[in-house]
């Protein structure tokens, strides 16, 4: 019997994994905001992947509508994603990929490192990313992958909320501004020990940050959502009750003033 996929969200993201999957030969259904999504299923009951492909700030709304039938074959991709965010929705084993790729309108897609994917659509995700020539490699366990989650994470908080401070790419941020961008990390790791109550090894995870900056040394540090994501680690860390000094800082300097 022939696979096929769902795509909830198609937009640049969306777009990239369904070239990846059509040139795999997998066809794809599209879940565009204009479509009914109960009438989706109807045509489409039993899809090998339901990948749900919308901007982070709508994930949960979206997570929300999943049908029971879909339920068990999501697979997810979104920045700042961690386990939490789809237990509570109770989806037990989603397929998730963290992209460590880029696709910008009017641009072809920008690789930075090999993006690491797990669960039990991991291999159709594999075959679609490889079909359009695009590094991807399947992780061993959920603990795995949700070490590799944080690290992206990190990656885009750091990068991001440096930026507001220091402007350029992520090789002047890591070779002019060193320090601004260790204590940010750290501040950040702070926030995402919190959030999964892992003890982080952040010398490893330092290490993956600078293989992701080598990946693309021209890659900037900060972009349109940069204010929104710093405001949203204040908002953690308050909840937390974790001094973050260096976020607060850039957050009186850079967004109140």
């Amino acid at each position: 019997m022939s696979k096929s996929v769902v795509i909830i969200g198609l937009g640049e993201m969306g777009g990239v994994f369904a070239r990846g999957f059509l040139r795999a030969g997998v066809p794809v259904y599209p879940v565009v905001r204009t479509v009914n999504i109960q009438l989706a299923v109807e045509a489409n009951s039993s899809p090998d992947l339901v990948l749900v492909a919308v901007a982070e700030d709508d994930l949960q709304s979206t997570l929300a509508t999943i049908p029971q039938q879909w339920k068990s074959k999501i697979a997810l991709l979104q920045n700042e994603l961690l386990p939490k965010d789809w237990q509570s929705h109770e989806l037990h084993d989603p397929t998730v990929i963290s992209v460590w790729f880029e696709k910008k309108k009017g641009q072809d897609v920008k690789v930075l490192i090999s993006s690491p994917v797990f669960g039990p659509g991991a291999k159709l995700i594999e075959n679609a990313l490889k079909a359009i020539d695009i590094p991807v490699h399947i992780v061993s366990s959920i603990g795995e992958m949700e070490d590799e989650l944080i690290l992206k994470n990190i990656y885009i908080l750091t990068t991001n909320i440096s930026g507001l401070e220091c402007g350029g790419n992520v090789e002047f941020l890591w070779e002019e501004n060193n320090e601004l961008a260790r204590q940010v990390a750290n501040e950040v790791m702070d926030i995402q020990e919190w959030l999964t109550g892992k003890t982080l090894d952040r010398e490893k995870i330092i290490k993956g940050f600078v293989r992701a900056i080598e990946g693309d040394l021209a890659h900037m540090c900060m972009g349109r959502s940069a204010p929104m994501r710093l405001e949203r680690a204040i908002q953690m860390a308050d909840d937390a009750k974790l001094a973050v000094p260096k976020l607060r800082e850039i957050y009186k300097n850079r967004i109140i003033s």
